[in-house]
């Protein structure tokens, strides 16, 4: 799996993610302009909380690999054809623009900021979920294809092409012989780590009886909030609820789903498609408990969450009478394990 500090060391590694901009909205949500397209300089540094002076210093450093992913200074007639296109309102001679790709490629240099941090983390976690996931398909898996697979892969990277150019260079070191030898050894020791790591990755994402299929959280995590407000939509009518509604939007009144419970009580939802490793705070929970208690009456309130809730959020859901549904108790639920609250 890569790590966090290859993202910021490596250009190809960084390149690789490049695709999954989603994770910019996933995180926190990124403001476009007119054009529904590009951001400024400024917006940068407003979406990744730092100065405008440190995006510039970033540019200067690494203009080459950023104007490969989109970034571009416009003037003259261009200029002034974009703010024409788009409706820009600027007066300056030239004006820089980040697209999205570009974007995402600041996420993965800029070291001093909490929300670039994030975002690598995030694209982290679907590097490592995605690599996991099993295939949509009813026929088990053929793990001796994929053993086979990753055997060669293993055997291709470090077999055929590293302990190789460790023998040549132990045969033509001098006094750095034991030091060649040490590294080979080493090279070989984490192959069979590799080995055994799939392995135990084989045994977890098999089916059990008790277990919920892997995939279910990783899937919910590639939706956007409109579709993750449907997929809990479904599972409250696949449990006997019914008058189901999506309310989601700018005008939800703090309630994203209302309904009845199989025997007959008001139902309330607030849902949350955040990053695994965020948390619900004490003060999203009690704005919840306000909409749901005061404007609709609610009898029965979820908060449902791809994350975990802190521990004060716990207790102030404890006692607004908010029942939280946190990370694995959606997987659970998103399985077939009814919520029994619910009745």
């Amino acid at each position: 799996m890569i790590n966090e500090s290859a993202l910021l060391e490596s250009r190809t590694l960084r390149a690789s993610a490049l695709d999954r901009t989603d994770a910019l909205d996933r995180v926190k949500a990124l403001s476009l302009l007119p054009d529904g397209t590009h951001v400024t300089t400024a917006m940068v540094a407003t979406y990744f909380g730092v100065t405008v002076e440190a995006v510039r210093a970033l540019v200067l450093d690494h203009r080459t690999e950023l104007e490969t992913n989109g970034y571009r200074v416009l003037t003259g007639s261009e200029l002034s054809y974009f703010k024409q296109l788009s409706g820009t309102q600027s007066r300056t001679r030239s004006l820089a623009l980040f697209s999205r790709r570009a974007v995402l490629n600041v996420a993965m240099l800029l070291r001093d900021s909490e929300v670039a941090r994030q975002v690598r983390v995030y694209l982290l976690d679907m590097e490592y979920l995605a690599r996991t996931q099993p295939v949509d398909n009813p026929a088990p898996p053929d793990t001796t294809a994929l053993d086979d697979r990753i055997d060669q892969r293993i055997t291709h990277i470090l077999g055929k092409t590293v302990v190789p150019m460790f023998n040549a260079l132990i045969e033509t070191s001098g006094e750095h012989r034991r030091e060649m030898i040490a590294l080979r050894t080493g090279v070989q020791r984490i192959e069979k780590r590799l080995q055994q790591h799939h392995a135990r990755l084989r045994r977890l994402e098999s089916p059990h009886e008790n277990r919920p299929l892997a995939g279910v959280i990783a899937a919910m995590d590639a939706m956007n909030p409109r579709e993750f407000e449907e997929h809990i939509a479904g599972l409250l009518r696949r449990d006997g609820c019914t008058k189901v509604v999506v309310r989601g939007g700018t005008r939800d009144r703090g309630i994203d789903i209302t309904a009845r419970t199989p025997d007959g009580r008001q139902l309330v939802v607030q849902c949350k498609r955040f990053a695994p490793h965020l948390s619900i705070t004490s003060p999203e929970i009690q704005r919840f408990a306000g909409a749901a208690k005061v404007l609709h009456k609610g009898e029965v309130a979820l908060y449902v969450a791809t994350c975990a809730f802190t521990r004060d959020a716990l207790n102030i859901a404890a006692e607004s009478g908010i029942t939280p549904v946190h990370r694995s108790q959606l997987e659970e639920w998103s399985a077939g394990e009814p919520l029994k609250i619910l009745g």
